[in-house]
Order: structure tokens, then sequence, then C-alpha cells
């Protein structure tokens, strides 16, 4: 038998058995949910409503793009500070907190028309014109310093101790975190280079039932308290999301929209760590079908900005398409978009039902750490795998050039300022984003060729 016929795996445009289907959904709501959630708990949404939404944009997402592009739309780490400064912000002090996220709804559905309008652009424009301004020496290490920026959270999230453990345990709950966390991410590995057949498509499920139950066992031998089934407790099994309405506010629209500009790079590489992927997938399974999806780039932002809109104006966070759910795919080679609206699905259930978001909050931080490491790891590495892809010479000054601000801008803005945010002339600047757009900048500068050694 060939190799290509043992190659096992879904394309964008195949859909799996209704168990396997359950199966390859619950793994892609593991690996969005600790993100999405993260986001709602720092900037003050209710946590119900923006898993809800979540759900709800993906699937806008996928039918506004056709169910060509395999994407799950999560909360962006990108808004935290824009839509931070609106929730806190002195002239807002006397709303409701409810008010608050309505006057901060209308910045974060304004953005969303931000993503359209560029997506018309850039579809108009062409995929020649979108490559010399998104070369991939722009969008590979944006991929990179997403994955490298996040590790400070996959090894804090790694070495956490639960909230409720008492005063006397807390040294051997961290370093029983670490345990937990070195199992989960070990298993995963092992689970995803050694598991053959069908087996080998569930690596992060497997390797968060193994922690979770390591977790467990540990927790009852030394008395630190990993499980919590009780974080929220309203008293009712339905709990519906609370949903605001969007209020009109200038404050909102000139802290949030902005961002969207920046967040076009993020989207930009995402796109092309899913084509190299699924077009090596589809020549390993032999088929003659090509999955042009970096010529889709229009189409995407066009998406994206609709799920900001349909997210915004329910009450939920700005989002993007999430890294951590490409990695999940290319680790599993699963990229049906059957798979990713089923999750959407059962994301927003599991938002209507308090016991299922308990279930869910019951993993331990510490095996979502474990995951973590490996998945923000590999969107590193598929930002490695563009420039690979494209065959970027990296001999060449320019090139070398554009890869280094953009890496240390990113990198040293993210670790080495409160938030990620650079501060520069009286105002704070998101560091991934503007490492993007100074990139993207000094790539068109060199690219004039004035001034420049010819060989």
């Amino acid at each position: 038998m060939s190799t290509q016929n043992q190659t096992i795996g879904y394309l964008p445009d195949e859909r799996p058995p209704f168990i396997e289907l359950l199966l390859f959904a619950l793994q892609q709501i593991v690996v969005m949910f600790p993100a999405t959630v993260l986001v709602a708990l720092i900037t003050g949404f209710h946590v119900s409503t923006t898993i809800f939404a979540s759900g709800l944009s993906t699937l806008a997402f996928l039918l506004v793009t056709g169910r060509k592009i395999p994407l799950y739309y999560g909360s962006s780490f990108s808004y935290i500070a824009a839509i931070a400064s609106i929730m806190s912000a002195d002239a807002f002090a006397a709303y409701s907190l409810n008010d608050k996220i309505s006057t901060a709804q209308f910045g974060i559905v304004m953005s969303g028309f931000v993503s359209i309008l560029a997506g018309m652009i850039i579809k108009r424009c062409g995929k020649d014109t979108i490559e010399k301004v998104l070369p991939p020496t722009v969008t590979g290490s944006i991929a990179i310093i997403i994955g490298l920026s996040l590790s400070a959270n996959a090894l804090s999230n790694a070495s956490a101790v639960p909230s409720n453990t008492p005063e006397a345990l807390t040294s051997v709950a961290v370093d029983m975190a670490w345990v937990v966390a070195v199992i989960t991410l070990l298993s995963t590995i092992l689970y995803s280079v050694y598991l053959k057949g069908k087996l080998s498509q569930l690596p992060i499920l497997f390797g968060l039932f193994t922690g979770y139950i390591a977790a467990a066992i540990i927790g009852a031998i030394t008395g630190v308290p990993f499980m919590n089934f009780n974080t929220i407790d309203t008293g009712s099994i339905v709990s519906i999301p609370v949903f605001t309405f969007p209020k009109p506010s200038f404050a909102a629209v000139a802290a949030i929209m902005p961002i969207a500009i920046a967040t076009i790079p993020e989207s930009t590489a995402h796109i092309f760590q899913l084509d190299i992927y699924v077009n090596d997938l589809a020549r390993k399974k032999g088929s003659k079908k090509t999955y042009d999806l970096d010529g889709k780039l229009g189409i995407n932002l066009i998406g994206d900005g609709i799920g900001d809109i349909v997210s915004g104006l329910i009450g939920g966070p700005a989002g993007t398409n999430y890294g951590e759910n490409i990695s999940a795919m290319a680790i599993s080679k699963i990229f049906s978009v059957s798979v990713l609206m089923t999750a959407a699905i059962i994301t927003m259930i599991i938002s209507c039902f308090t016991p299922l978001i308990n279930l869910v909050y019951s993993i331990p931080t510490a095996v979502i750490g474990g995951l973590s490491i490996y998945l923000f790891g590999i969107i590193a590495a598929q930002g490695i795998a563009i420039m690979m892809d494209r065959k970027i010479d990296m001999f060449d000054a320019k090139n070398l050039a554009v890869i280094a601000v953009i890496l240390i801008l990113g990198l040293g803005g993210s670790f080495n300022f409160e938030g990620g945010m650079i501060p520069m002339f009286g105002r704070e600047f998101p560091a991934i984003a503007t490492a993007a757009l100074v990139g993207i900048v000094l790539n068109l500068i060199l690219s004039t060729n004035l001034g420049r050694k010819t060989s």
C-alpha cells in the first residue's frame, strides 16, 4: 500500500464520521477555551457571553467564507489594552458594568468594519500586491513572535497554584503543578509522535485526559485542590448568557478601532500557515485538488470583520482566528470545516449550562500550561515553516533587517513592558501590532531598491 493511501487526516471539505466529529470538535474547544475565557476575565466582560460569542462568531465566519477556510474565532489578546482602557476610564466610572461593556462594544463593532474594508481592498488588489506588502519575511516573523510572546503565559499556567490551596501547601502545590504540567506536555508529545491510525488524530484530547487524571491522583495524595467543580455557582443548571448591546461612543471608536489595522498581518500569517499545512496534507493523501487558502486572504479578513461585528453586537470582546487551533489542526491533521462548525455549536451550548462551564473550568491550570507549551511553540514553528516554504534567502540583507526588527520589537516589547504595551511619545502601542506595522513599512522602503547594492 502506498504512503499516500496510508496518510490519515481530513481536508477542509471532508467530514469525519459522527463520533469522530464530536471528539475532534471537543479537541478544538479545549485549545481555544483558556485564552478566550482569560480575555473575558481581564477585560471584565461576561464569561458565558464571551464563550457564546466565540461560537456564534465562528459560525458567522465559516458561513461568510463559504465554508472554505478552517479557522476558529476566539477573543483576541491584541485588543485587551484598548478594551481595558474603556472599561477603566474615569469618564465611565459611574457606569454600571453592562453600560461599560456596551460602550466598548461600539468600538468593537466599528473595528469589524475596518477588517471588512481591508478585505475588500485586498480582494481588489490581488495576490501579487499582497505578497509585496505582506511577504513571508513579515508574516513568518509575526507568527514567530505571536507564539514566543505567549511563552510566559504557558509557563505561568504550568506553575499555577490553585486559588483555594491552603497556605501550608503552597510550596508543595508549585512543585506538583510542574509535575502535572510536565506529564501533560510529555504525554501529548508522545501521543502526537507515536500514536498511529485514527488515534493519532486526538493527541491533544488524550494529553488533556492524561494530565487531568494525573492531577486528580496527585491532588488526592498531596491534598492540593487541583479540581474545582464549583467555579460558577448560580444555583441553576441553565444560565443564559447576559446579552448587552452597543452604545455609541467616540472614545471607544478612537481606542479600539485602530487595533483592527494592526491585527491584519496576524490574520495574514494565520492564513499562510494554514495554506502550507492543508496543501501538504492534500499532497500526502494523493488529492489532485489545490486549496488556494492564501489566495483567500481578502474573504478571510471580511469574515474576521463579520466575526467582530457579531461578537460586538451581543456583548463579546473583539477576536481573531486562533493560532492555537491551527496548531491543533497541524498536529492532528484535522482541517475539516465541519469539525469547527460542530465545535462552535457545542461551545454555544456549553455557555448556557452552568455544569458544563464548571466542567471545563475544572481542568487544572497546570494541565492547560502543559498543553500551551506545546501549542504556543508550534505557532512559532509555523512562522519558520512559512519562510522555509517560500524559500526565503536568509543571507539577504533586506530579509535579515525586516526579520530582525520584527522579532526584537515584538518580543522585547512583549516581555519588557507591562501588558506588552510599548510607551512612546506619550502613548502606548501594542508590541506585536507595532512590530508588524514597522516591519511592513521597513520592507516597503527597502523594496524600492534605492541605495541598495545590487549583485
